[in-house]
């Protein structure tokens, strides 16, 4: 070898062993995955990767593997139970969750109703013939009238008045002729005579003035005239001139109007809310703005099975006749309950009521001056004046709960936790008092409850197939490898169940496939970082939510629709009306946890190919989100072109044949 190839050879050698120094000394170090600890590592300060779950560290940082941030470890190792959820305070801000007390307050329900003026059946009165004869003359001809009391009605002829009128002429005649030295025997008789002939004729309708008028001139009428026993207005006539009546005949009725009833119809719903002796406002078309009072008299015991109503009677006084009988009503009653049931109301509590007309109130005992019952005090009646806060009720805000059929779930927030943490919890609930429920049983006063966000807790237990409203009772977890669910951060606890089936026709299954073709558009229009279509395909979204036919629900599923429709209407409007792109993909997840909600707890219609849920871990700033695609090959919508294929399948939707 020459002298030049040598060193030539010498030099390579020596670089290539420099570089291979170097190299070593420059390269970075492998990551090595930290050995797991075999006891239970504390959860409040154990850190893990989305990506990675075995690892577990004290500290928050990066991952040594991916050198992704870590998360709080799952809920699940904190012993929260099976519906304990942990979140991130990152997506707590995404997710919107609010919270609000459990308290006692004096809330107030109104209750609307609608009815009609009515008679006063007890101050209806009847003109009927008491004895056999021929109307000669009606005095009041039409009806309408307003008669008086012993105002002339009708004159009558009658051959049994004419008998009665002489049988009283000739006792008393009898008797003139009775000398003082009549026997004492013989004049008892003949008084007795002459007063069984007037007690005749006061039975077949003659006014005591009548009787003594007819002794007085001595002489019989052959038409008796008969006067109304009541004042008011005629409001049937059912007689003409020169008609023959026979005993028991209807000629007249006769109605007081100076007080009157309202009959309203209440659903049943909203029976909790009502009770005897109760204030209610209403009013009537023919004089708008003007109020009206009345106290409930009356709660019908018996439901109209077909209106699912209960009529409710109030007591009117109408002195100036403004309320006509048949007028339409518009009624509210106003009212606050203790906890026990009872009505609020100071300016009844403490005062007696009569029990057949709670019109009549007295500031102590007595007899009612219409029935002549005794008046019993209103507390005995159910109204009290809630003085203090034990007798005010225990409740929340109407948003909390999460209803569907009988069951109630209320996400309760874990005090002093390190991370945002929540626990579900099934309450029973009361009748609603406007913007609030009364709660029963289930949780404490000064308890944190979620009353916004509570649904995407949910729908984040849901899509995990774990208990969630829907789903109660738990089941087995779903294969494959789980990083997370619809909402950016979340960790769940317990065991996953399967989703809870709920009825519905198939013309609702086949527009929930309709909704899924329009969410599909949004994720492709996403997914090619397209703005314009997105939106576009929003608005399809919330065309297709609309028109989606309700008909076929029934019982829980009814429940379930008002609660995901409404959280699914709501995510589609944020979505349309974000800013830019990037406001719309952090409105997704939010959009994917109601839709698949709906698709999960329904079943849906959509050609050949279910639906799948897709998690990203990197998404919104490594918090990690979920989304919904049809095709195997990932397209991810969270970050388009520059990361299309980031992201793992987790598991198929249900989808009906």
């Amino acid at each position: 070898m020459s002298l030049s190839k040598t060193v030539a050879f010498l030099f390579l050698a020596l670089a290539l062993l420099l570089g291979f120094l170097f190299g070593r000394a420059l390269a970075p170090v492998a990551p090595v995955a930290p050995v797991l600890p075999t006891g239970r590592v504390d959860p409040g300060s154990a850190w893990t990767c989305a990506m990675h779950p075995q690892v577990r560290l004290p500290e928050p940082g990066p991952c040594p593997i991916c050198f992704m941030d870590l998360i709080p470890v799952s809920a699940a190792d904190s012993g929260l139970g099976p519906r304990g959820l942990m979140i991130s305070d990152m997506a707590k801000a995404l997710a919107e969750i609010e919270t609000a007390p459990v308290e006692r307050r004096a809330v107030e329900h109104e209750v609307r109703m609608v009815g009609k003026v009515a008679f006063d059946e007890t101050r209806l009165a009847h003109i009927t013939a008491r004895v056999g004869g021929r109307l000669d003359r009606l005095f009041v001809d039409y009806t309408g009238v307003t008669v008086r009391k012993g105002d002339h009605m009708v004159e009558i002829y009658s051959p049994e008045l004419y008998v009665a009128q002489r049988d009283l002429l000739q006792a008393i005649e009898t008797t003139k002729r009775m000398g003082p030295d009549s026997l004492p025997v013989l004049r008892e008789a003949s008084e007795k005579t002459i007063a069984s002939a007037r007690e005749r004729l006061r039975l077949f309708g003659l006014t005591p003035g009548q009787i003594d008028e007819i002794a007085d001139r001595g002489e019989v009428d052959e038409h008796v005239t008969l006067l109304a026993p009541s004042g008011g207005v005629v409001v049937h006539k059912n007689a003409t001139k020169g008609m023959y009546v026979d005993e028991g005949t209807l000629i007249y009725t006769i109605a007081d109007l100076s007080k009157v009833w309202v009959l309203l119809d209440a659903y049943e719903s909203d029976l909790a809310w009502l009770a005897y002796g109760q204030n209610v406002q209403f009013e009537v078309h023919a004089y708008p703005g003007e109020p009206f009072n009345g106290r409930v008299a009356f709660i019908d015991p018996v439901l109209d099975d077909q209106s699912r109503t209960v009529k409710v009677r109030l007591n009117v006084a109408n002195p100036e006749g403004k309320l006509k009988p048949d007028m339409f009503v518009s009624a509210i009653a106003r009212a606050v309950l203790t906890p026990h049931g009872h009505v609020v109301d100071r300016d009844v509590a403490g005062k007696w009521m009569c029990p057949m007309h709670p019109e009549v109130l007295s500031d102590g005992p007595g007899t009612c001056p219409e029935c002549g019952m005794d008046l019993m005090p209103t507390s005995e009646l159910g109204f009290v004046a809630a003085d203090t806060d034990q007798e005010l009720p225990l409740v929340i805000p109407a948003t909390a709960p999460l209803i569907t059929g009988k069951r109630a779930v209320v996400y309760v927030q874990v005090p002093d936790a390190e991370n945002p943490t929540f626990i579900g919890r099934e309450v029973q609930l009361g009748p609603r008092a406007g913007d609030y429920y009364v709660v029963k049983s289930g949780l404490q006063l000064g308890e944190e409850v979620v009353v916004n966000g509570n649904f995407k807790l949910d729908s984040e237990l849901q899509i995990r197939a774990e208990p969630s409203m829907m789903n109660p009772e738990g089941g087995t977890p779903p294969p494959g490898h789980r990083h997370g669910g619809a909402m950016p951060g979340m960790s769940a606890a317990g065991a996953a169940p399967g989703p809870r089936r709920l009825t519905a026709g198939p013309a609702f299954r086949d527009g929930l496939g309709t909704v899924l073709d329009a969410y599909l558009a949004v994720h492709d229009a996403l997914a090619r970082d397209d703005d314009g279509g997105a939106r576009q395909a929003a608005e399809r979204m919330s065309a297709a939510c609309t028109a989606l036919d309700t008909n076929g629900l029934e019982g829980e599923g009814v429940t379930a629709w008002a609660n995901l429709g409404a959280e699914l209407r709501a995510a589609i409007a944020e979505l349309h009306g974000a800013a830019d792109i990037e406001a719309r993909r952090a409105v997704l997840p939010r959009l994917t946890a109601a839709t698949a909600a709906l698709l999960d707890g329904y079943g849906y219609r959509h050609g050949t190919e279910p639906a799948r849920i897709f998690h990203c871990p990197m998404a919104l700033d490594g918090a990690g989100a979920d989304w919904l695609q049809v095709a195997d090959q990932v397209a991810n919508p969270y970050f388009g072109e520059a990361m299309l294929r980031c992201g793992t399948g987790q598991r198929t939707l249900r989808m009906e044949p």
